[in-house]
């Protein structure tokens, strides 16, 4: 049963193939063929180059020719076309079709001629030719001849059209929509936008007459810089919309000529400039003076006369007006600083290896200088860790670990560094000096990785202060011609301390360490405050938890000493310890003899709400305390006496729960 029905659909597909390939092939190529006959035109038609449509007297004959890919029109004046309209009619001339068609001998023969439909002399004719005018000719010099078209009268229903072939042997019954296309005006030819030359390609921006001094801006890849009237970068994203809103300009009306005070005055000159082709708007006076703007109110736009400069491929002969936006406006006035990138150091923090800072007012402080780890290992990244290095009289460098986000932060803040002002391109001496130039506040260099066998780049900052120090100032590079730029005082005090730049982390315990005991103390005394045994992992809700917590992982809030001292300067004066924290580590699975250890730290009194410093010998410094480790530990220093302690009791049995901690009461905390 399964074998007959395969055999039916085997049968229907090969019926089916040989009635494609048979009939409906035949019926498509028939088609296809019947198309061909209907159009007029043929070939010739495939690749218009130029245009010529003329009409009855007055009317001026319009002319477009086609350069690179960009329609112009010749005739009656030069200017770029619309190319939605040009597209029109050389699409209805492509398709063009005939209802009916009949010879001009059967016309001679029923004693007609071409007068009687329209034809001698035509209502309108359209000469085209597919030749590119800036092609070379044929080797043999020969031209191929232009294609011409007359268009007649209306048929009496008024809905077709006679049309003489191009050899003058038929006449074609069309429909009137290609005398719709070719009757457009010039007006409606001509495009109303300025520049057509995009973001993308434009490679040059100059600008001149409105400022002291022509601005030439330039781009370099994905950059954009001024080459004139100094050399600085300028702001990618500020120029690529000052060209859009150039691109985005329009012709408001065109004007035959410009009245007499106008013509005479200097324009404004704006040129784009890209690939092997240039455009320049001439911008002139008004068309009426500006009015004052209501109280409150924005300025409004104002209407120019204007008409675009001549270039070596035509010659711009067409006046009209345009419409300025005045933010536009102002940009293009004020290009100098509108335009000008305010971001004064273009790095990438992520390929910084080392970075050194130091203070030109301050001799007694040492430089300093991080160093970036294992950048041979590939690109570095915002993990990748730094280093403090020291460099000691006498003796090698020494290194200490650097606090990865601190130092991210600066570099981030280094990046961000923007000009509030620009203050001066071209600072004289006595400028520099009283800008604090001559001993900077700050020096920074910045050390950047460079590809394979290059050597790495640096960039070189200095800040500057006045005399008062309300402002500060920037430079970027050496050299007396340097940019001065005026920024945010905040970056004069980035701090050079070493202190500044160390890691937080002061100790981290393994998974495998425990610890065993905690025992607060009188510094004074050694009276003991609180002691605690503990002998399995603490509960969560247990009181001495979170301390453990913050035991266990280590850090400073921030250094105030690199080394540890028997005292502690508070308010300006040197006062002793007040408490000594012990807590006792054991390796959880190893002999306990062996493998206890003691870590102290020395505490100060709470020094406001937020404040309270520790130091530790063993770790070599004096720091502040993070806010979690104050808070964990203020029940250990001001609980109340609970009254005496339990007697001791037997041994625990196995399960049982762990006694409470001994506590005595401290002495309540200075009032401050």
């Amino acid at each position: 049963m399964r074998s007959k029905f395969t055999l039916v659909l085997l049968f229907l597909n090969v019926a089916l193939f040989f009635f494609i390939f048979k009939f409906e092939r035949g019926w498509r190529t028939e088609h296809a063929s019947q198309e061909a006959r209907r159009r007029v035109l043929g070939a010739e038609a495939a690749n218009i180059q130029s245009l010529e449509i003329a009409g009855p007297a007055p009317a001026p004959a319009v002319s477009l020719v086609k350069r690179g890919d960009v329609w112009y029109l010749t005739k009656p004046f030069e200017w770029p076309a619309n190319p939605i309209a040009v597209r029109r009619i050389i699409t209805d001339l492509l398709l063009l079709d005939h209802e009916t068609s009949f010879s001009v001998q059967d016309l001679k023969k029923n004693g007609q001629s071409l007068a009687d439909y329209g034809l001698e002399p035509p209502a309108l004719t359209v000469t085209f030719s597919s030749l590119d005018p800036a092609a070379p000719k044929a080797a043999d010099g020969s031209v191929p001849r232009p294609v011409s078209l007359r268009i007649g009268s209306r048929t009496k229903d008024g809905n077709l059209l006679y049309l003489l072939s191009p050899d003058g042997e038929n006449v074609h019954v069309v429909g009137r929509s290609i005398a719709e296309s070719l009757t457009q005006t010039a007006d409606q030819l001509r495009s109303d936008t300025l520049f057509s030359i995009p973001v993308f390609e434009a490679r040059f921006f100059n600008l001149s007459a409105a400022a002291p001094t022509p601005i030439r801006l330039r781009r370099d890849d994905n950059r954009w810089s001024f080459e004139a009237p100094f050399q600085a970068r300028a702001s990618k994203l500020d120029t690529e919309l000052t060209i859009n809103a150039l691109n985005g300009l329009h012709v408001k009306s065109f004007v035959s000529a410009f009245p007499p005070e106008v013509g005479t005055a200097s324009p404004q000159r704006i040129t784009l400039e890209g690939n092997n082709r240039s455009e320049t708007l001439l911008l002139f006076a008004p068309v009426a003076a500006p009015t004052p703007p209501a109280a409150g109110a924005a300025p409004a736009d104002v209407e120019y006369y204007a008409r675009m400069a001549d270039t070596k491929d035509r010659k711009n002969e067409a006046f009209f007006t345009v419409v300025i936006p005045r933010k536009l406006k102002d940009e293009l006035d004020n290009s100098q600083t509108a335009l000008r990138e305010r971001r004064l150091l273009d790095f990438d923090p992520r390929a910084v290896t080392a970075l050194s800072l130091s203070d030109a007012t301050n001799p007694g402080v040492p430089e300093l200088v991080l160093q970036r780890l294992d950048v041979s290992a590939g690109a570095p990244s915002e993990s990748t860790p730094w280093q403090i290095v020291r460099r000691g009289q006498g003796q090698g460098p020494q290194t200490q670990p650097a606090d990865i986000r601190t130092v991210q932060h600066f570099l981030d803040q280094l990046a961000q560094l923007s000009a509030t002002d620009f203050a001066n391109d071209a600072p004289t001496k006595s400028d520099l000096e009283n800008w604090g130039f001559n001993r900077p506040v700050r020096v920074i260099v910045l050390t950047l990785a460079g590809a394979p066998n290059v050597p790495p780049a640096t960039i070189t900052l200095r800040i500057g202060v006045n005399a008062d120090r309300t402002q500060s100032f920037a430079r970027v590079g050496d050299g007396e011609s340097v940019s001065v730029y005026r920024v945010d005082p905040a970056i004069s005090d980035v701090p050079v301390r070493a202190l500044d730049y160390r890691d937080r982390l002061l100790s981290e315990l393994p998974a495998g360490a425990q610890i065993t005991g905690l025992r607060l103390l009188d510094a004074a005394t050694n009276a003991v405050i609180f002691e605690r045994q503990i002998s399995a992992p603490l509960t969560k809700d247990d009181p001495q938890q979170a301390l453990l917590a913050q035991l266990r992982t280590l850090r400073a809030a921030r250094f105030v000493e690199d080394h540890y001292t028997a005292t502690v300067r508070v308010a300006g004066e040197e006062h002793p310890w007040k408490y000594q924290l012990e807590m006792t580590i054991a390796l959880v699975g190893g002999p306990a003899a062996a493998q206890a250890g003691t870590t102290r730290l020395s505490l100060s009194e709470r020094l406001g709400g937020t404040t309270q410093l520790a130091g530790a010998e063993e770790f070599g410094a004096v720091w502040e305390l993070e806010q979690p480790f104050i808070d964990a530990l203020q029940p250990l220093l001001y609980t109340r006496d609970p009254g005496p302690t339990a007697p001791a009791t037997a041994p625990k049995p196995a399960g049982a729960t762990e006694p409470p901690a001994t506590v005595a009461a401290p002495a309540a905390p200075d009032a401050k």
